[in-house]
């Protein structure tokens, strides 16, 4: 049997080749036949440039249906697909091309000088003309299909190595967890440069032959006139909050909805709870990574647990360890590991790193700090790196943020360390307020120091008129720190 992705996705599809794949925005659809054609175009067309399998295809383009045909081209091609945020610059993307050695580079036309180390530069509906039939590369499971750069918060970004096995058990764990079903309808307005908008809602929608309501990019007032017809919807938390910013948004909006996922970022309680109340749904959060896909997810039977990533997918090990890796009871923080089918083989090039990041019996060290209840509901507390030492103790900063998201007036919080002279590292915390708000830094110290210990409280409070964030809403706290810190 095969071990490519696409023989498992199409072997689903090619049963309903005439159903509609994609709908786009301006009303334009294509069926799953279309994209059984289409994407044998790619694949012809990478294979008449010379690139074998295992060779890398870098793709810097805007979101589209070419796109999508793009992808799987590469995957039938055993190619190894290699996407990148299109707001990287030329500096960024040479750091790329330079680490994977790229044999194709799809790119907008201003860009191509950028690529010019790569042999072949092309832009999306270059395989035109091309046959429009192909025989899928059946592969091993370990063959690579990705090559996923980490955000590079801490040094310069490593590329995850995403194989076909490690996509394949995800999207049969999703499919599963998720309850798809027939008549299921996925509005897509996630960007395919990300795991969640690219393998989390693609793959599972292609795995159930399901139509795509498929947009550019997440915008509030589409997605309300469209979300109506939708069965199934995935964002980051930021889009939940732009919807719950409309005023019509509501129960009427969500009529034939069965699912909200949210990922990629912490949901905060009261978004949570406000869905709830407006919509009668409880969005469902998980837990993933680019090394690993999807990880945890809450229960799509059974509760949902606000400010919990849920418990264990099928077939994926996950626990709570120490510093020496010894596992740690219920109610405990520490750092997370996972092992699983899910789980990459290692970061690109980076042997050394690799021995660092796995444990001697094969979990990966996510960098996460999180607890398990005595449900099984794991809670992440934030990142390793995040964790703030003051005075020799180990302050989580997702405990202090849940403080100041209650506080009215706070829309949202970041909590992080800075260096000082006395305790290697005291606590700050960036606050962005509700129009109106007339909360001040002694009000929000004051409000922590009577709820929690006094090595915990913000030393130093600032009010920003926004987070900075990534593409995907994480709250990138090393731009804080290199802010703050110089001034602490």
């Amino acid at each position: 049997m095969s071990g490519n992705l696409y023989s498992l996705l199409s072997g689903a599809f090619s049963r309903a080749s005439h159903a509609t794949c994609m709908e786009l925005a301006d009303g334009r659809r294509y069926s799953y036949a279309d994209l059984e054609a289409e994407s044998a175009r790619y694949a012809n067309l990478l294979v008449s440039l010379g690139l074998k399998p295992g060779d890398r295809v870098v793709a810097q383009v805007e979101k589209s249906e070419e796109t999508v045909f793009l992808y799987l081209g590469c995957l039938r091609a055993g190619m190894v697909y290699l996407p990148l945020n299109t707001a990287y610059q030329q500096g960024e993307v040479a750091y790329f091309v330079a680490d994977a050695a790229p044999r194709v580079a799809f790119c907008k036309p201003e860009a191509r000088e950028w690529y010019r180390d790569v042999p072949h530069r092309l832009e999306l509906g270059a395989a035109a003309g091309q046959p429009a039939k192909f025989a899928t590369v059946e592969g091993a499971p370990e063959d690579l299909a990705c090559l996923i750069y980490t955000s590079g918060t801490t040094g310069k970004p490593k590329g995850a190595m995403v194989t076909h096995r490690n996509l394949t058990s995800n999207v049969l764990a999703l499919h599963q967890a998720w309850g798809f079903r027939p008549g299921d309808v996925l509005l897509h307005s996630l960007p395919l440069f990300h795991v969640h908008g690219l393998f989390v809602a693609l793959h599972t929608a292609l795995l159930n032959a399901s139509p795509m309501i498929f947009l550019p990019r997440f915008d509030a007032d589409v997605v309300m006139r469209l979300l109506p017809r939708a069965t199934v919807f995935m964002g980051v938390p930021t889009y939940y909050v732009r919807l719950l910013g409309e005023q019509a948004f509501g129960e009427d909006t969500c009529a034939k909805a069965r699912l909200f996922v949210s990922g990629s970022a912490p949901l905060a309680r009261d978004t949570f709870e406000e869905f709830r109340r407006r919509t009668g749904h409880a969005i469902l959060e998980r837990y993933g990574m680019t090394e690993t896909g999807m990880n945890t997810s809450n229960p799509y039977d059974g509760e949902r647990r606000a400010g919990t990533v849920g418990m264990p997918l099928p077939g994926v090990q996950v626990r709570v360890v120490d510093d020496a890796d010894a596992p740690l009871p219920a109610g405990q923080p520490g750092h997370i590991q996972v092992r699983g089918p899910n789980v990459m083989p290692g970061y690109w090039k980076l042997p050394d790193k690799n021995k660092e990041e796995f444990t001697a019996d094969g979990f990966f060290r996510t960098g996460d700090i999180g607890s398990f209840d005595a449900q099984g509901y794991l809670s992440i507390v934030g990142r390793a790196k995040d964790m703030v030492i003051s005075g020799g103790y180990n302050v989580y900063p997702k405990e202090i943020e849940i403080l100041l998201d209650e506080l009215p007036g706070v829309r949202e919080s970041a909590v992080f360390g800075v260096p000082h002279a006395d305790f290697g590292e005291a606590v700050m915390a960036a606050l962005v307020l509700a129009p109106g708000s007339a909360l001040t830094e002694r009000a929000v110290i004051d409000h922590v120091k009577s709820r929690l210990a006094n090595f915990k409280v913000p030393k130093r409070v600032v009010f920003l008129p926004e987070l900075p964030r990534n593409a995907m809403g994480k709250v990138l706290k090393a731009d804080l720190r290199a802010k703050y810190g110089a001034s602490s």
